[in-house]
């Protein structure tokens, strides 16, 4: 939890001058589900339900029983995530809206940092208040492999005292003061192992948990 003083410093060297410090947030495997999300998406390209193999894999494609796509199905399928309307319609994952508002009570300002392409960026907001989530602004970076997160120079404008990301990748090259939180979501096949995890401040199962974590105070569940 932060004290007094850290709280009145970011408030007055922001280069967002709010009364709020803030949060910056990312939104598939924290605040929405991408999941189930994929199951929709294949569905509307190919008309089958997919059934579930692991509910505990990360990524959608092992999560699913899914068959071996030739090229033409898989541009069929990922023309599906070109719809500004599936990135409308995303369920919460399960107690991150809660969380979300204990946060915002708390005296926080929530923004969402996808990795989304700025084209979607009010799909995506669309999304978060149609879900009731307290969050007003996303910043939309674009995704990108590499030794530095596409989300870097975002979080570095907006000079959070937090951010929490649920892939390892996406905490490189953040700025030293900005407390930077992993939400590990899934164990199957995980990309959050190894050396880098020593880039996570700290570590949780949801966003939930991090809120705990972050105001000392664990919500009655």
């Amino acid at each position: 939890m932060r004290d007094a003083s850290q709280v009145e410093q970011h408030c007055r060297y922001s280069l967002y001058p709010m009364t709020r410090p803030i949060l910056a947030l990312d939104a598939d495997g924290v605040l929405v589900d991408l999941h189930i999300g994929y199951a929709r998406a294949w569905q509307q390209a190919f008309g089958v339900a997919l059934a579930e193999r692991d509910p505990l894999a990360y990524w959608p494609a092992d999560r699913w029983e899914v068959e071996r796509l030739d090229a033409e199905r898989r541009l069929q399928l990922r023309a599906q995530f070109e719809r500004p309307e599936m990135w409308e319609s995303l369920p919460a994952i399960a107690g991150a809206i809660d969380a979300c508002h204990r946060l915002h009570d708390a005296g926080y300002e929530l923004i969402c940092v996808t990795a989304l392409e700025a084209r979607f960026q009010s799909a995506r907001l669309h999304n978060l208040k149609a879900l009731g989530f307290p969050i007003r602004r996303v910043v939309a970076t674009g995704h990108a492999e590499g030794e530095r997160s596409p989300k870097a120079d975002a979080i570095a404008a907006l000079r959070p005292v937090a951010f929490v990301d649920d892939y390892i990748a996406y905490l490189r090259g953040m700025p030293t003061e900005v407390h930077t939180a992993l939400v590990l979501r899934a164990p199957n096949g995980s990309p959050n192992v190894g050396d880098e995890l020593k880039l996570a401040r700290s570590v949780h199962q949801d966003l939930a948990d991090f809120a705990d974590h972050w105001l000392g105070t664990p919500a009655a569940r």
